[in-house]
């Protein structure tokens, strides 16, 4: 009887040490696969930024804050891959809704479109486009330009707190606090 008590408690604690690792090993395998994943388009971004003129700690910090780093990542509305490229809009740009599902091609198109997007509110009497552009890639231009004020400059501090969708006002804080993040380590 003593025998069957001691492979019990064997057992039972086999199980609970089991459980313990499964209850801190899988939120650490997690962490793991997401660490892997973001750093994996580092080489790609590092190739890609730089050719269109777009800071690479901003194409890094969109792309987190559009699919978090998931290269198979669709919105409800549709949009594609890493950074989220509408078919529409690669379709503009010449690409076709396969294309888009490819990595390269993917990070290629979201930093054409940022370069436009920076290009088009850097023209403007503005103290800083980047959140004008970061409004434009999430909303479209025609819809930031309803919500900034036309033929008065223009702050980035107040065209954020005067900003009417939450989610978009959400969006640049998330992708700019992504980029310092960034940009402190000195590294992608």
């Amino acid at each position: 009887m003593v025998r069957i008590r001691s492979t019990s408690a064997r057992v039972g604690g086999i199980l609970a040490l089991a459980l313990a690792l499964g209850a801190f090993g899988a939120p650490a395998f997690v962490y793991v696969r997401w660490l892997v994943r973001e750093h994996r388009y580092n080489q790609l971004i590092e190739q890609i930024a730089p050719r269109y003129g777009v800071d690479k700690f901003l194409v890094k910090a969109v792309m987190r804050q559009e699919s978090g780093f998931d290269p198979f990542a669709r919105s409800k509305s549709g949009a594609i891959g890493l950074m989220q490229i509408m078919p529409e809009t690669g379709r503009l740009i010449g690409m076709a809704d396969a294309q888009l599902w490819n990595e390269r091609t993917n990070i290629e198109a979201g930093a054409w479109l940022l370069a436009h997007a920076l290009a088009y509110w850097r023209q403007q009497p503005l103290d800083d486009p980047v959140p004008f552009a970061l409004a434009e890639y999430n909303a479209g231009r025609g819809t930031v330009l309803r919500w900034a004020p036309q033929g008065r400059p223009q702050t980035a501090a107040g065209f954020l707190a005067n900003l009417p969708n939450r989610g978009v006002r959400h969006y640049i804080k998330r992708v700019l606090e992504y980029r310092e993040e960034y940009q402190h380590a000195g590294r992608l």
